[in-house]
């Protein structure tokens, strides 16, 4: 298998796309060949633990409603593109992702990381749910097979805060300044939620290169 960083965040409406992309791709080779490991990245690193109004947020980050209607018209575009509704109504409050970022962690030990990727961004994009919220994240951790007492119990904590931050720290200095950002085997950058087709042509050029490595003679 091929270590398949993703540098993401379950707020960021590219990093469901570039997802939805991904997965269309695996599904047209017929092969995945990649392990995939999600890791942290804030849009908002900044943003209260309770979080911030919708409306507000998208007045302040965009300067006005009109420049907000038509950055995200373009996202809902390339959101049906790739076979997803995003619901941008339903979101009342934009979260801080920490408690998230957290729970995505936690998962690895699980295998159902991505799944339970899939779960929050469906939760947040699609149904308006608040992903800072702890009884939302645990009924997420939930239906991807995680046991809710010890969800529940590490939520209230503190655990693995401070890693998470430095990690973020850590991808930003590495030159990461949006997401998503894919890292293939360690060394190869694809930036964005590229197209299906762009990730077809990546994955048929690793299993061949894959193949071609395997009939080589061993010197």
């Amino acid at each position: 298998m091929i270590k398949l960083d993703i540098i993401s965040d379950p707020i960021c409406p590219w990093c469901y796309i570039g997802k939805a992309n991904l997965d269309a791709a695996i599904e047209k080779v017929g092969t995945n060949p990649f392990q995939i490991e999600w890791r942290i990245f804030q849009l908002n690193p900044d943003m209260p633990s309770e979080g911030m109004d919708r409306k507000t947020y998208l007045e302040s980050k965009f300067g006005g409603p009109e420049r907000a209607k038509e950055i995200y018209g373009r996202i809902e575009g390339a959101a049906q593109d790739a076979g997803i509704q995003v619901k941008f109504d339903k979101i009342m409050r934009t979260p801080n992702t920490m408690d998230a970022h957290r729970l995505i962690r936690w998962s690895r030990t699980t295998g159902m990381q991505t799944a339970l990727v899939e779960q929050l961004f469906r939760r947040y994009f699609e149904e308006g749910q608040d992903i800072s919220d702890h009884e939302t994240l645990t009924e997420a951790a939930v239906s991807v097979g995680m046991e809710r007492e010890v969800v529940s119990e590490l939520l209230t904590g503190d655990a693995d805060r401070d890693l998470l931050r430095d990690e973020d720290t850590a991808a930003r200095e590495m030159g990461v300044n949006g997401v998503p950002c894919f890292i293939v085997a360690g060394k190869y950058v694809v930036q964005g939620a590229q197209p299906p087709e762009t990730w077809e042509n990546i994955i048929r050029e690793l299993l061949a290169a894959q193949d071609k490595a395997a009939t080589e003679p061993a010197t």
